[in-house]
């Protein structure tokens, strides 16, 4: 009986022991500075709960970008054949193996309330105060604000994981990211001179030179007032930040500006982190009554979903990640998709700017055609800013989306607050290479170390973007910024895809191999340039360049490249 009692005391002793967490050994995962925007606001209570998402690797990551360049590469045998959302998954879900590793970790260490999000269950998500995150991931979470502005963050500057889950971890989120508040287009003014402009073939009014309507927008591109016939082809919006269309506004701008466009005509509504859509004058958003008033109002008969982004938002980026989770999601997104807000590269980390950037590659593979305004700073960023060093765009530097720069004037010249160059996360798509390698040849040693010479060049394309006219709260305004040029350009793909989708072929889907397949579908703009940084910025030049892109389009040129 003495040895039985010995024999179970041991082998409970053996199974406590085996039932404790054990440390693991651990490694720095990301780490960073302090950005010179935010100051050290103290240290939180240790108890403060913190929402946090664990992004887990793809089954095969490498597999779905392959898949994407097969179907968006004219000339290739897959070109067009776009995946579905089953066949996406299978790429981009994470392998059981990799949720089973990550959950134990958690559950290790007495975190067992995990549940799973995002498009394709590649998030981890679980709540704990400060206190046990710092202890988790060898963290140092403390208060930051932003200097002269609204944005309090609790943040730290690096954070590590177990080495045996390397291979399993993307990264963990929110943790070295500093975001401030987004924002979208702003009122316009004054336009200002232009000394040299670029010839064009297809001619506009002198009025056009003053205010931008979708008149002036049908007849410098070209684009067609018929209505389109394909109702299962749609065109995205994006909104954030209590930023709301009116209806009384829209039917008021196509009542004076398209009338081929019934006064009546809306838009759907999808909201996101509980988004709202208010329907009063004090309501009306500025970038939401563009961003609307111009893909209805330009691509007649296409219709438009506008994605209503709440401050909701717990994902620590506005909201850019929830969206995207949400639109993945959908079993049939809409074949374009706009957004006229945009972000410094700098203020997130590398590893979420290539989540991000992967969400759009797969929206890419199913069909989509991803836009974003590349941003109204010049060279110093999605905003202007103090800076020594050029500061690039984000998304725009992803090179799974198009990026939309501004021009001005009916003979077009490149809009100075263009945000434009090269990305310091992505290196340089071979879809681009030859039209950026051509550019750098010709800027020689100009601005060196200022910028990342092998970097992905943005923007891509360029549209309308200084004093467009719009309905706001009932009144007659006009925008500024490349805000105004993301959805123009959209709506131009949007017809195309209308075109397209009535010949029994499909949209267009990523569409930058394609477009750079075909520079003379453009009217290439050769003047401009976008200060910052203490200078004068990139100047526009013959072929693409880092403030235009490739130039505004000619719908004609685009239609019949498509095939159509």
């Amino acid at each position: 009986m003495v040895h039985l009692t010995f024999y179970a005391a041991l082998l409970s002793g053996i199974a406590t022991t085996i039932a404790a967490p054990t440390r693991r050994s651990m490694v720095v995962h990301e780490s960073r500075e302090l950005p010179l925007y935010f100051a050290h606001a103290g240290a939180p209570n240790p108890d403060t709960t913190l929402n946090l998402r664990i992004a887990l690797t793809a089954n095969d990551r490498n597999g779905l970008e392959q898949k994407l360049w097969d179907v968006s590469t004219p000339g290739s045998a897959l070109y067009g054949q776009h995946l579905s959302f089953d066949e996406t998954k299978a790429f981009a879900a994470p392998h059981p193996d990799t949720v089973q590793a990550v959950t134990s970790w958690l559950n290790e260490n007495n975190i067992t309330s995990v549940s799973t999000s995002g498009a394709f269950d590649e998030w981890l998500k679980f709540s704990v105060p400060v206190s046990t995150a710092n202890s988790l991931f060898n963290a140092n979470y403390q208060l930051y604000t932003e200097i002269g502005g609204p944005t309090q963050l609790t943040r730290t500057l690096a954070y590590s994981i177990p080495a045996d889950l390397q291979q399993h971890i993307n990264l963990i989120h929110p943790s070295t990211d500093f975001v401030r508040q987004i924002k979208g287009a702003k009122l316009g003014g004054p336009v200002p001179n232009s000394n040299s402009n670029t010839a064009r073939a297809l001619a506009a009014p002198a009025s056009c030179n003053s205010v931008v309507t979708p008149a002036c927008l049908q007849a410098m591109y070209g684009i067609p007032t018929t209505k389109a016939t394909q109702t299962k082809n749609t065109i995205g919006v994006t909104g954030f930040v209590d930023e709301w269309p009116q209806t009384a506004d829209m039917a008021a701008f196509l009542t004076k500006l398209n009338t081929a466009v019934p006064s009546d005509t809306l838009w759907t509504e999808k909201n996101v982190d509980f988004g709202v859509d208010p329907q009063h004058p004090g309501d009306a958003g500025l970038e939401a009554n563009l961003d609307t008033q111009y893909t209805i109002g330009l691509a007649n008969g296409v219709p438009v979903t506008y994605y209503s982004v709440g401050l909701g938002f717990t994902d620590g980026i506005e909201g850019f990640l929830d969206v995207m989770n949400f639109f993945n999601a959908l079993p049939t997104p809409d074949n374009v998709l706009t957004t006229s807000y945009g972000l410094d590269e700098a203020s997130i980390s590398t590893s979420l700017a290539n989540q991000l950037c992967d969400a759009y590659m797969a929206a890419g593979a199913r069909g989509v055609s991803v836009l974003f305004a590349s941003g109204d700073g010049g060279v110093a960023g999605a905003q202007s800013q103090n800076c020594t060093t050029f500061q690039p765009a984000f998304p725009s530097g992803c090179p799974f989306l198009t990026s939309v720069g501004a021009t001005q004037n009916t003979t077009e010249t490149a809009a100075s607050f263009t945000s434009g160059g090269f990305s310091n996360y992505w290196t340089r798509p071979s879809y681009q290479t030859a039209a950026v390698n051509e550019y750098l040849s010709t800027l020689g040693e100009t601005y060196p170390g200022l910028y990342n010479n092998t970097g992905r060049g943005f923007p891509d394309v360029s549209a309308q973007g200084i004093n467009v006219e719009i309905i706001n709260a009932g009144e007659s305004i006009t925008a500024i910024g490349t805000s105004c040029s993301s959805p123009i350009f959209a709506s131009v793909i949007g017809l195309i895809n209308d075109r397209l989708i009535a010949a029994k072929k499909p949209p267009l889907g990523f569409l930058n191999p394609f477009l750079y397949a075909n520079p003379s579908a453009f009217t290439d703009i050769t003047t401009g340039e976008n200060p910052g940084c203490g200078t004068n910025g990139f100047s526009a030049g013959v072929g693409w360049d880092p403030i235009s892109g490739l130039g505004t389009p000619l719908f004609d040129k685009l239609l019949a490249a498509a095939g159509v």
